[in-house]
């Protein structure tokens, strides 16, 4: 708004008193500038819960338009800031309460689920142990159901049983022999898995386990699984309620996990039965002469000793070999050897007899059958071959070859001819036809001994004085584990079979053998004196300048010393 001065006032004075009062138009452009600097204070006021339209009576606060204290402020934060803990501790006692209740429910689901993993787990290895066994449905479906042709005349069976054995095996197999393990030792073919499965089968399998050993620890741990219906835990979902299994760990700790569950069910079992389970071990020889072989054998015997005294498992070891005995007898307390060996004459003749007048319809004439006997002994696996073959005679030849030639193949040495490099072998080659001439001569010197019932009684040598007239004491073992030597129960050696000891003795009987075997173990025996031997080799030797003495082969030591030369003036 201007204001009209006076016409008095000079005209130098009006400009000056016009600029020193602002026009309405500055203050509504200074109150412009007010309102636009409020701006963000109201808009907090509205967000703090202050209306912009006018003040209800009684009301208390700023005028719209009018500048705030800044004290006010700080005291409406801390107002609003005690407001905001109620549903923020409320937000917290919902979280945590959710969370207890989720761990709560995760908590006995795990611990439901691992109840009932081992409840699971037990009624699974129970069901393993009742009638009906896997071994016997592939062992029929393979058409080797054990059958027998020696205990009836009137049966249609096929397979060879001795009848004493099998007595003995029965009783094991169906829990009346108690108390005890047992260890079946024999040589290949002899019928011990035979027998097994046949008094398997008289009992359907109940309350039986049974599978085949092996060299590798972990294929072990696996078939031991298989036969008891037991997965390791491998199985096993706790992980997904934060349940941690079983850590990972070696076979052999599997192994005793397993034998533990199996001991659980054999208490069951003798509460409501009253007889023990039976657990085969088929072919323990498998297993390797080594640390990890050794600690598996020894685990099985701790477990066989200990529930044979109360009474819970009876355990049941097949062997091929002597070794398997061997380690057994250093702990064995309730340990019984059942040896099984060939068939007796009598046995073995009426059981061709009767096989090829079932199936050949014919009579074999008494020296056919002497002639078998004479060639291949009363092994059950030989002569199964033979009563199923056409020409009987010719199917014998052909196993005694098979026999030579699996020896030769194995032990013949090379003669005084032979390189060094081959003297590692050819040890264990002569080793193994020195005692095989020493079983020779010893049924050369004492006769053949024939026994009407028994048939031919093989000659044999005490292990000790076998590892003598070798000379060596580690070959042994070896010479058992191919089938060309056998130790029995009683630590004798002789051959493995028939077959084997009729090539012995048309080895050793060849012409220009001895010699041959001779020049062999002369050979060895250079070789390994040029290992033992130091050369010294002294040149340019002069005459009256060297002196040598001494006799290394008396112990003496050999000294060499060296004369003191002249001066060159008084030469």
């Amino acid at each position: 708004m201007a204001f009209r001065l006076p016409l008095s006032l000079s005209r130098h004075t009006r400009p000056l008193i016009q600029c020193r009062v602002p026009s309405l138009h500055s203050r509504v452009a200074l109150a412009s500038v007010h309102a636009h600097s409020d701006l963000p204070r109201q808009q907090k006021r509205h967000a703090n819960g202050y209306g912009a339209g006018p003040q209800s009576p009684g009301q208390v606060g700023p005028q719209p338009g009018e500048p705030e204290d800044d004290g006010e402020d700080r005291a409406d934060g801390k107002n609003n800031r005690a407001v905001d803990w109620g549903p923020t501790l409320l937000k917290m006692f919902e979280s945590a309460a959710t969370t207890v209740v989720s761990l709560t429910v995760l908590g006995f689901a795990g611990y439901g689920y691992h109840r009932y993993y081992k409840y699971l787990v037990l009624q699974k290895m129970e069901n393993a142990f009742k009638p009906g066994d896997p071994v016997l449905e592939l062992a029929a479906l393979g058409g080797e159901k054990p059958k027998s042709i020696v205990d009836n005349d009137d049966s249609d069976n096929e397979r060879w049983i001795r009848l004493k054995e099998q007595q003995k095996i029965d009783a094991i197999v169906n829990g009346s022999d108690r108390g005890h393990y047992h260890l079946l030792i024999g040589e290949k073919g002899t019928g011990k898995s035979s027998m097994l499965l046949d008094a398997m089968q008289k009992v359907d399998g109940e309350g039986l386990a049974m599978f085949e050993a092996h060299a590798d620890l972990e294929i072990f741990r696996i078939r031991l699984g298989k036969a008891l219906d037991y997965e390791f835990h491998e199985d096993y979902i706790g992980s997904l309620f934060s349940i941690r299994g079983p850590r990972d760990t070696t076979a052999l700790l599997d192994i005793e996990r397993a034998f533990n569950k199996l001991e659980k069910i054999a208490l069951l079992r003798r509460k409501k039965v009253g007889k023990p389970l039976v657990l085969i071990i088929n072919s323990t020889h498998l297993l390797r002469d080594d640390e990890d072989g050794r600690d598996l054998l020894e685990l099985i015997q701790q477990r066989a000793e200990q529930w044979a005294a109360s009474n819970l498992v009876t355990v049941v070891m097949n062997s091929d070999d002597y070794w398997v005995y061997e380690r057994l007898k250093q702990y064995a307390t309730r340990m019984q050897i059942l040896p099984v060996l060939d068939l007796p004459r009598n046995q073995a003749i009426s059981a061709l007899v009767r096989y090829r007048s079932r199936y050949y319809r014919e009579e074999p004439e008494p020296e056919v059958l002497e002639q078998v006997y004479e060639r291949i002994g009363g092994r059950l696996s030989f002569l199964n071959q033979v009563a199923r073959s056409e020409d009987m005679l010719h199917t014998c030849d052909k196993i005694c070859r098979a026999e030579k030639t699996w020896f030769l193949n194995n032990c013949w040495i090379l003669g005084e001819g032979m390189d060094d490099d081959v003297m590692d072998q050819q040890k264990y080659a002569s080793a193994a036809m020195v005692l095989a001439k020493a079983l020779v001569d010893q049924e050369k010197a004492q006769g053949s001994k024939y026994d009407p019932g028994t048939g031919r009684i093989l000659p044999q040598i005490p292990l000790h004085k076998a590892r003598e007239v070798m000379t060596r004491a580690d070959f042994i073992r070896d010479y058992d584990h191919i089938n060309i030597f056998t130790i029995d129960a009683q630590a004798m050696v002789r051959a493995d079979s028939v077959p084997m000891l009729n090539a012995f003795r048309e080895i050793c009987g060849a012409e220009g053998f001895e010699e041959h075997l001779q020049g062999t173990l002369d050979r060895i025996s250079a070789i390994e004196s040029l290992g033992r031997t130091r050369e010294i080799v002294a040149k340019d030797l002069i005459e009256n300048i060297y002196r040598i003495q001494g006799r290394p082969d008396q112990g003496d030591g050999l000294r060499v010393s060296v004369k003191a030369k002249e001066d060159e003036g008084k030469d």
